[in-house]
């Protein structure tokens, strides 16, 4: 495991470097449809232990089922990308949180499932508790944010498919591929480490174009 440590004002400096960051947003997303994810940042007793929410889909659902996902889903009418991650977050977890814990977005990433994906982080404090929603969600986990930072992550793979490379993270419950992967990379590159990086290009795997 790296030996990359987070300060104690890792709240303010994800709020800075979210702000400083030139978000790529697409004003017509064709035939895309527009969703949100949330990148939750759980704080921990102390810095170094600053957790993401995770979450396994319910095999039950028709789309996505058994996949590793972010809380989110489809923006209503009438709806902005922090109110729609932050409604998903409630229904899908039992998580309340404002506006006020809303740090910043990053960029859209367009998936082969026909979605244009907003992610919106945001931040609560250490003793959140997850109520996950059977009806969605089969599992959730709270996954320490120094996994990001493994020296065997991201793991980069070409494909006979595609002219991109698909993009995975290893993290302790599981293997996960993209969108999940490629949002939380930017993430980490972005709001954690504090470069500016984009993963549009990047692919999923196979099985996820449907």
């Amino acid at each position: 495991m790296t030996s990359f440590r987070f300060d104690e004002h890792l709240r303010q400096s994800i709020a800075d470097r979210l702000r400083e960051f030139d978000v790529r947003r697409r004003p017509d997303p064709g035939a895309l449809k527009h969703a949100a994810v949330a990148v939750v940042v759980a704080e921990g007793d102390t810095p170094g232990e600053a957790a993401f929410l995770l979450t396994k889909r319910t095999p039950k659902l028709r789309a996505h089922g058994g996949q590793w996902a972010l809380p989110g889903g489809r923006v209503d009418a009438g709806e902005t990308i922090e109110q729609t991650a932050l409604r998903e977050l409630h229904e899908e977890l039992g998580v309340l949180a404002g506006a006020d814990d809303v740090l910043g977005t990053l960029d859209d990433y367009p998936t082969r499932s026909g979605y244009l994906i907003a992610p919106v982080v945001v931040w609560l404090p250490a003793q959140v508790q997850m109520v996950p929603n059977p009806s969605e969600v089969a599992a959730a986990y709270r996954i320490g944010c120094s996994e990001l930072f493994r020296p065997d992550s991201p793991e980069i793979v070409s494909i006979p498919e595609s002219d991109r490379p698909i993009i995975r993270l290893p993290l302790p419950v599981a293997t996960v591929n993209a969108p999940t992967a490629a949002v939380l990379y930017q993430f980490k590159e972005v709001a954690l480490a504090g470069r500016d990086t984009r993963v549009d290009h990047f692919e999923q795997p196979v099985f996820a174009w449907r």
